[in-house]
């Protein structure tokens, strides 16, 4: 199978409601995806993009219609675990560093599960580190050790690294997927993802 990667940031909706899909498409295409933790706010400085809340700001309709979409996306997918973070937006860049900590650990999947459950399901403020060293214990995970981490320069260069290298191939936002090298943009692409990992 060809190598397939989710370039990921948790403060995005559409990339945690792909997150709850990419298993069911690993099942059926045998294909492991590989997660790449990227700054989200980096990606949009580096490409001159904005969060959809402001893109579509003065546009009548069109916010009214992707949620739609996403109410569609839900029911689909069966995804009744799925809420609107009361505190969105979030700052995610202590716990995107917080990942590339995890990856370097070897506990990435673990971490990854965890933190979107909070800013997903649960609606945690998950930039305040109180909050976040609390759940991360609840949970199984060494939240202090995580904080910790997170201020190593090599975790901070090696999440610039990863977002300058995404956006080199091509990413402008979250969910960013790669088929080889082949770019996909967002949750509503999965199904073309799909059909690439099994064409190749």
């Amino acid at each position: 199978m060809p190598p397939v990667e989710f370039h990921f940031d948790f403060g995005s909706p559409n990339a945690y409601l792909s997150h709850r899909v990419i298993p069911a498409i690993e099942a059926r295409a045998g294909a492991a995806f590989v997660y790449v933790p990227v700054l989200l706010g980096g990606v949009f400085k580096a490409t001159g993009n904005r969060s959809p809340a402001e893109a579509f700001a003065g546009i009548r309709n069109k916010r009214e219609y992707e949620a739609l979409e996403t109410e569609r996306f839900v029911r689909h997918h069966g995804l009744t675990r799925f809420r609107r973070n009361p505190f969105f937006p979030v700052n995610t860049l202590q716990i995107m560093r917080g990942a590339v900590a995890a990856e370097m650990d070897g506990a990435l999947p673990a971490y990854v599960e965890a933190v979107y459950r909070a800013m997903w399901e649960d609606g945690l403020k998950m930039d305040e580190p109180d909050v976040i060293r609390s759940f991360l214990d609840a949970n199984g995970l060494d939240g202090a050790r995580t904080l910790e981490c997170i201020q190593a320069p090599a975790v901070k260069a090696r999440l610039v690294a990863n977002t300058e290298a995404s956006v080199a191939r091509g990413c402008f936002g979250s969910p960013t997927f790669f088929v080889e090298e082949e770019i996909f943009f967002g949750k509503d692409r999965l199904r073309d993802v799909e059909e690439a990992i099994l064409a190749g």
